[in-house]
């Protein structure tokens, strides 16, 4: 063993780089492991031949699919994994999207956690990647507050299709987009080479520049890179990872931590898991359910392009228009067709990788009339869409694309909606089976052991220390970007209540506890107790050795936490609901004392009206193993 680490995080992505971050305020000792690079600010960011024509930043790697072909996968190994060229289109989930939905060609299951357990995960996730949008305009957008900021403005060109668009009776909104600075100096310049490129002048929200290079400023985070997760190694019971195996410098070294993260992406992470099989895991690590590497999702999405040989298209910064009419029911069908977008503009060098034969000055023309967009519709879980890892040691995909009707509906539809804007000819491409983009659902996280691999916080249910926290655990794909969705997570499983537990003491023997109510006039009640914990403080945010900790009991948890919020209180942590079924959160008054703002539901009648005995009850029931018994 090379060195210990309290946290080992494999990959640098939305997962791994929002887990990083999160994290990082911690006293533990953290390493960060990324098989590739930082990518360098160069002229080739920019550059379409670079980027499409010589694949400079496409992993060179051949995945097999179902025929036994190789292929290329569209992923990147780099330091923000592939948020560093993806769109940076940041949408939540519909709440319909946490619930069992009925589609055409089958069932989307609902999650195990709806949408309101993670809206302030969303929120946190939002000011992180500091999102840009608009409240109310989308008649889909679930219950939330304001955007951290205004959407980026619509060209002019943009505007008047806003307007044609509304002329037809949809409902168009802004993009929510994350984008840094726009307009200021040193920030973003609103380009055509954002959707798939590298930002040269990081002005751009991904994982690289709002989660890793923060993380890093702190002194208790370590970043190797070049280094690959080749395996992870359990104790002899199976029940804990104690190490990774990394493959660095040439080297295989095995680094041990307490808790491992998994974050390498869908198709990376199932195979890593696989990789690490053993004696405790033959079928792989975590895999006592089978379904490790099963039910692979990624989007059925078609680009497509509006062309009008009359008309040039003076629109630098295109993607900024959504249309979620049809998301949750089609115009002739009540089930869900899925998400209308405008994208980057395309370059004559993006569309030639499509059909060579064809003249670039020739795409150059034609590119240069037309607007593109991108049409995306849920496919769902299928246990026979799999990753598997070949002997000798390639990654093989297994997808077979399902609940196609409707999105052909949609595409359909689409066309008739360019056609009536005045285009005269509309073109579509799709990648099909080897689309990687959205990968998800491959690890997925449920209540059921039988029928999941991750508990609602991502924690693997074979191994209690290992968490696998990336676009895996989705277990439907819902039909907009999943990216904020991975961070909303990301920063729920790092304010994990296993490691609230440890601030209680609950892993310390012999722990000892005096405790007390006091109840107040307005009904509140004040829990105040002394702990000596006989083990070092955890490294939480709020625990530190020697604060003071007062409960106050209250009603209605959320008008709290908003109202303590808007007089400038500092909150430690959001509103969480405990395992037992009450709600908390923290904050901090003025001395840096932590007060912890509960409703315990039925307890606060206990503990309120009568008094003593809510002390006796809690000495003698399941706390009373931290009393000091006389």
């Amino acid at each position: 063993m090379t060195e210990h680490f309290d946290v080992i995080i494999i990959g640098t992505g939305a997962g791994g780089g929002t887990i990083a971050r999160a994290l990082s305020a911690t006293d533990a000792r953290i390493l960060i492991v990324e098989r590739g690079d930082f990518v360098p600010q160069e002229e080739e960011n920019w550059s379409p031949d670079a980027v499409w024509r010589r694949l400079r930043y496409q992993t060179s790697e051949r995945w097999i699919d179902d025929r036994g072909q190789e292929f290329r996968p569209y992923t990147h190994y780099n330091v923000g994994g592939n948020t560093k060229f993806w769109g940076s289109v940041l949408y939540r989930l519909r709440r319909e999207d946490f619930q069992e939905v009925r589609h055409l060609d089958g069932v989307s299951p609902a999650w195990p956690i709806d949408y309101e357990t993670l809206a302030p995960y969303y929120e946190r996730a939002e000011q992180m990647y500091q999102v840009r949008g608009e409240l109310g305009a989308d008649p889909t957008e679930p219950p939330r507050g304001p955007y951290p900021h205004p959407p980026v403005a619509h060209s002019a060109g943009m505007s008047e299709i806003v307007l044609k668009l509304r002329a037809q009776g949809l409902h168009p909104s802004p993009l929510p987009l994350g984008v840094l600075r726009p307009g200021e100096t040193g920030g973003c310049i609103l380009c055509n080479t954002c959707n798939s490129f590298a930002c040269r002048i990081h002005a751009k929200s991904e994982a690289d520049v709002c989660g890793v290079r923060p993380a890093l400023e702190r002194p208790n985070v370590t970043l190797w890179t070049n280094a690959r997760a080749e395996r992870l190694i359990t104790d002899a019971t199976g029940r804990k990872v104690i190490a990774a195996e990394v493959e660095r410098d040439g080297k295989t070294v095995r680094v041990g931590a307490d808790t491992i993260v998994v974050s390498c992406g869908a198709v990376n992470s199932a195979a890593l898991l696989l990789r690490s099989a053993g004696d405790r895991h033959p079928g792989g690590l975590a895999n006592s359910s089978g379904l490790v590497g099963r039910r692979y999702m990624a989007h059925l999405a078609t680009m497509m392009q509006g062309f009008d040989p009359l008309r040039r298209n003076t629109t630098v910064f295109q993607k900024t228009v959504a249309i979620n009419d049809y998301y949750l029911r089609g115009p002739d069908t009540p089930h869900p067709l899925g998400q209308i977008q405008s994208q980057g503009r395309t370059h004559g060098v993006m569309a030639q990788t499509v059909v060579p034969w064809i003249p670039l000055w020739a795409y150059e023309a034609w590119v240069a009339r037309g607007v593109d967009w991108l049409v995306m519709s849920e496919d769902l879980p299928s246990t026979d869409n799999r990753v598997t890892v070949e002997r000798d040691g390639r990654i093989r995909l297994e997808y077979r694309l399902n609940n196609l009707v409707p999105h052909r509906m949609l595409v359909a539809e689409t066309e008739r909606i360019l056609k009536r804007l005045g285009f005269w000819v509309v073109v579509k491409h799709s990648h099909g089976k080897r689309n990687t983009t959205h990968q998800c659902g491959t690890v997925c996280f449920g209540t059921d052991p039988r029928a999941s691999v991750l508990d609602p916080f991502c924690r693997t249910h074979d191994v209690e220390n290992l968490f696998v926290v990336d676009a895996s655990f989705f277990p439907s794909s819902a039909a907009v970007n999943p990216g904020l969705t991975i961070a909303a997570q990301a920063i729920r499983v790092a304010d994990h209540p296993d490691r609230m537990r440890g601030f209680f003491g609950v892993e310390a023997p012999g722990a000892t506890c005096k405790i007390g109510w006091i109840r107040i006039p307005g009904g509140a009640v004040i829990e105040i107790f002394h702990f000596e914990p006989q083990q070092a403080a955890p490294p939480v945010l709020w625990n530190r050795l020697g604060m003071t900790h007062i409960c106050l009991n209250v009603r209605g948890i959320r008008r709290w936490h908003e109202y303590l919020l808007s007089t400038g209180v500092e909150i430690v942590s959001p509103p969480e609901q405990s395992p037992r079924g009450h709600w908390l959160f923290f904050v901090k008054d003025l001395d840096g004392n932590l007060i912890e703002i509960t409703d315990l539901g039925y307890m606060y009648y206990v503990l309120g009206w009568l008094g003593r005995l809510g002390g006796w009850i809690f000495r003698r029931g399941r706390y009373r193993q931290y009393y000091v018994q006389p």
